[in-house]
């Protein structure tokens, strides 16, 4: 039988654990590694090379969209299936257009959650009743807006923006990103140029109207 390896991202420890309990009851499915960060998530999948990485959306320093943006950036052959609780358009559109191959929300059933993970393997795309009626009523979904603004950004400015919006100072963000303080200044001056704000307040009330970080524990 094949072996579906899997790499877990999750923040919440017992949400991952249970989540790791049930796919390995599984057979054919072996959890390789698990994640509690995008960050993390991104050198693990780099280490590993898992077939399904399983992500969260909602992850402290780089969310979920952009770890499978970079992810995949990386790993084109791993596929990526999103497990949120977040049924919001914006987060629909961002994580398929990041390359997710599936997205499921964790009010689903296990058995869902299984096929999922068979079905990306496998090389279809899986979106469960939430999502896919989002598509469905947009089919234009991947062609960004004028006033979407956010697809301007280049990948280091997304993460300097999340972390600015959760609160993180220039010196942290210089030693989280291994950049200079100087370097993260001109990184938030060119946020607020392109996103047409003028403070860091600004920069985070638009990081949580664009889904970039959740107020929700």
């Amino acid at each position: 039988m094949y072996r579906i390896t899997v790499l877990l991202a999750e923040d919440h420890t017992i949400v991952r654990k249970g989540l790791r309990a049930l796919l390995e009851a599984e057979a054919g499915i072996a959890v390789v590694a698990e994640a509690e960060d995008g960050r993390a998530a991104i050198r693990l999948a780099q280490q590993r090379r898992p077939d399904v990485v399983v992500m969260d959306i909602s992850m402290p320093g780089l969310n979920g969209i952009e770890a499978t943006r970079l992810i995949k950036a990386q790993l084109p052959d791993t596929k990526v299936l999103i497990l949120t609780r977040h049924t919001d358009e914006t987060y629909v559109h961002a994580i398929l257009e990041a390359g997710a191959a599936g997205y499921i929300v964790k009010k689903a059933a296990p058995v869902e959650l299984i096929a999922a993970i068979r079905a990306v393997y496998h090389g279809d795309v899986f979106l469960g009743p939430e999502a896919a009626g989002i598509v469905m009523a947009d089919n234009d979904w991947a062609t960004p807006t004028p006033e979407d603004r956010y697809t301007t950004l280049t990948p280091r400015e997304r993460e300097v923006l999340q972390l600015v919006a959760e609160g993180h100072p220039n010196r942290e963000i210089a030693d989280v990103l291994h950049i200079s303080v100087k370097t993260v200044e001109n990184h938030k001056a060119s946020l607020m140029n392109k996103l047409g704000v003028h403070s860091t307040a600004e920069l985070t009330q638009y990081a949580i109207r664009r889904g970039v970080i959740s107020l929700d524990p």
